[in-house]
Parts: structure tokens; C-alpha cells; sequence
């Protein structure tokens, strides 16, 4: 199992737009695709509250390939992003990395 940790760091303002995405579109997206969530967090307390930080859990790099790409490109996703830009873009910069556990790390 490996995780694919990914920040959306936000224009100022514009996260309560990109948690309404996600809340009332993406993750409806997701559960088609097969795409599993391991969790979502923004900042408590912290240099930043304009980020978002979630996880996401693949088997490999090649099912993620697979599922990420085909998601990508879904007509419903494309014309969802674009609907929740109308007011204009909501991303500053996206990072992603993926993560494999440690052999003492209680999440594998």
C-alpha cells in the first residue's frame, strides 16, 4: 500500500470554494472511479489556513495511473472544476508526493 499525500494551497479566500468541490462533487467522482480517500485535514494552527491537505491510498503506482488518469479526463469532473471556477481560479499551486510506510509505521 502506498499513499499519495497531495496539498492544494489555495488563492486567498477560495478554500471554502474548493471544499464545496470536494464535499459536493469530487468525492461522489471518486467512489465511481474507484479512488479512495484516507483523509482530509486544513490547517488548525499553522503558518497557512488557505491549504488543503489530504490522502489518498493506492495498491500501487500503476492503479493509481490508471484511476487518476481516467478521472482526470471525465466529462462530469471537467465541467464540475470548471463550474466551481466561474468566479475565477481557486488553486494557487498543487503539491503531491507519495509516501510508502516504514517497517515500525503503524499505518502499512
Amino acid at each position: 500500500m502506498i499513499h499519495e499525500l497531495r496539498i492544494y494551497h489555495c488563492l486567498p479566500n477560495r478554500l471554502p470554494a474548493l471544499l464545496k468541490r470536494f464535499d459536493t462533487v469530487t468525492l461522489k467522482l471518486w467512489e465511481r472511479f474507484g479512488i479512495r480517500q484516507a483523509g482530509f485535514w486544513t490547517t488548525l494552527v499553522g503558518p497557512s489556513n488557505h491549504a488543503l491537505y489530504y490522502l489518498l491510498e493506492w495498491e500501487s503506482l500503476a492503479e493509481r495511473e490508471e484511476k487518476w488518469n481516467r478521472f482526470a479526463v471525465d466529462p462530469e469532473w471537467v465541467a464540475a472544476r470548471s463550474a466551481s471556477e466561474a468566479d475565477g481560479p481557486i488553486l494557487q499551486r498543487v503539491e503531491n508526493m507519495f509516501l510508502q510506510p516504514t517497517s515500525f509505521s503503524s499505518v502499512k
